[in-house]
């Protein structure tokens, strides 16, 4: 049985991590609230971008002058699976969900002859990735300098993946990050990102929700305004998942850090339950010792 001053030592070490893990859920509630109102003002661009691609990638479809970031090269042989996760931990399962959908997506490729590449954004992410998949790991992007996340820093990552495409290293690229709906729901999202899946369903949607079927003409010609709108739709969805992300992160460590303020404080009960019959129990054994002695005299 433990002894008195072992219980009081752990019952302190308990209350401070209590103080931490405190500071931290309350530190992660001030900057889920930002994340969470930049998240959601990034969403209608995204969404207006996808719509305007859509339109746009019905007069051009089927024609040479198509981008190949829209249409693809033809080939369906190397997958770059682009995963984004945090640069820290303490936030629950919230990097290991997203690593485990971007997984599962790599060994069905590989099971159907494809070739798998991974390229992490956030160290967390390439750290669970390299104990399996180290050397098909391409690069590694850490955003951990950077206080709030902007359209640059994803334009970098962006220009990246561009220009491996370009280079020929690959033929489609998957974006997998988790999608903000709560503090208390953060769901692992994989959208592919090149070649552009724009699709027609949304569009119909669309013009439901508007009333109107509505003729567009563009100046300059289609093809031109892709040329443009394509590369920089790619880093739009980067910046749309890095957002996504962050709000995710700090609502995923909110919750973490409140279960674990609230364990340290059950456990804090339990050590003083133990304390004191532990206590109680020295002092009636001396109780017995003296009477005993008392007595013998």
């Amino acid at each position: 049985m433990a002894s008195l001053k072992d219980l009081r030592n752990r019952i302190t070490s308990v209350k401070s991590t209590q103080k931490i893990t405190k500071a931290m859920q309350m530190v992660a509630a001030a900057k889920l609230r930002r994340a969470e109102e930049a998240a959601e003002a990034a969403r209608p661009y995204s969404e207006r971008m996808h719509a305007v691609l859509v339109s746009l990638a019905d007069a051009v479809r089927g024609s040479d002058e198509a981008p190949k970031l829209m249409v693809g090269n033809g080939r369906d042989d190397t997958h770059l699976l682009v995963v984004c996760t945090a640069d820290r931990g303490l936030c629950g399962a919230f990097n290991s969900s997203i690593v485990r959908l971007a997984r599962e997506h790599a060994r069905r490729l590989q099971a159907s002859g494809k070739t798998v590449q991974f390229f992490c954004v956030g160290r967390k992410g390439y750290d669970i990735l390299r104990r399996e998949y180290k050397s098909q790991i391409v690069d590694v992007v850490e955003l951990k300098d950077v206080r709030r996340i902007s359209f640059a820093d994803a334009q970098k990552i962006g220009e990246k993946l561009i220009e491996r495409f370009d280079n020929g290293d690959y033929d489609v690229a998957t974006l997998f990050f988790s999608q903000f709906k709560s503090v208390i729901s953060q769901i692992p999202t994989a959208q592919q990102l090149i070649p552009a899946d724009p699709g027609e369903e949304e569009d119909a949607a669309e013009s439901e929700t508007d009333g109107t079927t509505a003729v567009r003409e563009y100046e300059p010609e289609e093809s031109e305004i892709l040329a443009d709108l394509v590369p920089r739709n790619v880093s739009v969805q980067v910046l749309h998942a890095l957002l996504e992300n962050a709000a995710s992160e700090q609502g995923a460590r909110m919750s973490a850090m409140d279960n674990a303020t609230r364990n340290a404080g059950e456990m804090i009960d339990k050590l003083t339950q133990e304390y004191n019959r532990t206590r109680q129990a020295q002092i009636t054994k001396e109780l017995i010792e003296i009477i005993s002695g008392a007595e013998a005299l």
